[in-house]
């Protein structure tokens, strides 16, 4: 099967900016109170969340009662490429583990508080840590360039290395990309080598570095082979300070891709020429698609379509269809909608209502799914439904909120649909009655006036999905009732 890869005209600029006269300017339009008013309801599907597996318990040395009330944070699962039938799983704490499919058996694979490579839990709560990993689709093909290879994202102190991009001694800590080879593939536990392939300096503590992945689609001898794609948020704080989201010339606030294996003699990993702002002067040539606030979790359908969840300020959560060169609009849009940061809006409120877009709209992509903050609060996870166990979710986007636990399902676009597709919410049920996972699995925090649920969803390789609920631990595998 050949990779497919959307793609639209470059943009023009580093970053866009439209020039607003204080003459010209006129008084600023109103803000809508409610830009999504349809509620969402639920739909006639039901799924069963079965007990699957619990990771063991964490701890870090942040004070409470932010997100370090967690069992595990467990962020994702995924399936090792190798036929093995392994997941691997990422507590952002630090640890990444393997479970064994048949018997349900948990192993540490690798603790990165153990390895020599500046991971500080002192920089927990929020966002910091281990947020992804990513293994070569050359993991077990003895021989290979990409044998024994993965790749994982973590937080490292500021003072540890010298950043790529934003380098600066006062960051609250760093993006590192870090490759690693194992000695045997086939073993549960890391022995082997590791190098620091990208650094990026992070002003705050969220917003950071997110997850990695490579196409599934894409078969030896394909342009996006052996890529690696990985996201970052703007950086932090709120509505986007340092006006990363329309600057190309770092990665924040983008999807970047890299060739992992290949130098290209200035940086220990390669950049291939197609990727759509090599050569444009002052763009970081790494940059995929741009304009993304806070895109923690992206994933590839099998037909290698890639769906980015896009965390929002105040209004829209939203996920998008990958395209290179792709503006989703940050700090400019949000959703289908204006912020008050649009140039042509000098005299809006500021900074968290959102507009109706204006006549003269600039070069967006805009979401294929959104909703609002009524129903909930921050999009988690994204994955195109493949699996066998659900017949009636065949072919569906599902996605999570993570801090009220709902979790929906809307129809996966054939291409970049006019509007945004209709969600209904997937009917979960626990120990065999209807559950609110908020209530049931959540844990009390500073983020949320009730129980975070802080759910995610992970995919094994037959397309099945899984419930990760960092509250209690567990990770529960959805099936039919």
């Amino acid at each position: 099967m050949k990779s497919i890869l959307f793609r639209q005209p470059l943009a023009k600029g580093l970053l866009l900016m439209i020039p607003v006269l204080a003459l010209a300017a006129e008084p600023g339009p109103s803000p809508l109170v409610d830009p999504l008013p349809d509620t969402i309801g639920y739909g006639d599907i039901t799924v069963v969340a079965e007990p699957f597996a619990r990771l063991p318990r964490t701890f870090d040395s942040a004070s409470p009662p932010q997100t370090n009330g967690a069992y595990a944070r467990i962020q994702y699962l995924q399936p090792l490429p190798d036929g093995s039938g392994r997941l691997v799983v990422n507590d952002l704490r630090g640890v990444l583990y393997l479970i064994q499919s048949a018997n349900r058996q948990i192993t540490e694979f690798l603790d990165l508080r153990t390895q020599n490579v500046a991971f500080d839990d002192s920089m927990f709560p929020n966002e910091t840590g281990l947020a992804g990993v990513a293994f070569h689709p050359d993991y077990a093909r003895s021989g290979a360039p990409g044998y024994g290879k993965f790749y994982t994202a973590y937080s490292a102190s500021s003072d540890s290395g010298v950043a790529d991009y934003l380098d600066d001694p006062a960051n609250n800590h760093e993006s590192v990309i870090r490759e690693w080879i194992i000695d045997d593939p086939r073993s549960n536990v890391f022995s082997g080598s590791s190098r620091e392939l990208l650094r990026v300096g992070q002003f705050a503590q969220n917003h950071n570095i997110g997850t990695l992945a490579f196409n599934p689609a894409a078969e030896l001898g394909d342009e996006d082979y052996g890529q690696l794609y990985a996201s970052f948020g703007d950086g932090g704080a709120a509505n986007d300070p340092n006006e990363n989201g329309q600057d190309l010339s770092n990665p924040l606030s983008s999807i970047i891709r890299i060739d992992p294996l290949n130098s290209d003699g200035e940086r220990p990993y390669g950049v291939q020429a197609d990727n759509p702002f090599v050569g444009q002067a002052g763009a970081a040539p790494e940059i995929w698609a741009y304009g993304l606030r806070h895109p923690q979790h992206f994933s590839f359908d099998r037909d290698g379509k890639l769906y980015i969840a896009d965390i929002g300020q105040a209004q829209i959560e939203e996920i998008n269809l990958g395209v290179a060169g792709a503006n989703y609009g940050w700090r400019l849009r949000e959703g289908t909608f204006a912020t008050a940061f649009e140039p042509a809006f000098a005299g809006a409120a500021r900074p968290n209502p959102a507009y109706p877009i204006p006549p003269a709209d600039g070069d967006f992509t805009y979401p294929i799914v959104q909703y609002d903050h009524d129903p909930s609060n921050a999009i988690s996870s994204v994955f195109v439904y493949r699996g066998d166990l659900i017949p009636q979710l065949q072919g569906k986007l599902v996605f999570s909120d993570m801090v009220t636990g709902r979790v929906f399902i809307a129809d996966t676009p054939s291409s970049q649909p006019a509007t945004p597709a209709p969600i209904f919410e997937l009917r979960i049920q626990l120990d065999g009655e209807p559950a609110n996972l908020a209530s049931t699995l959540g844990f009390a925090n500073t983020y949320y006036a009730g129980n975070r649920a802080d759910v995610r969803l992970g995919i094994d390789a037959e397309g099945e999905l899984y419930l990760l609920t960092k509250g209690d631990g567990w990770i529960r595998k959805l099936i039919a009732p």
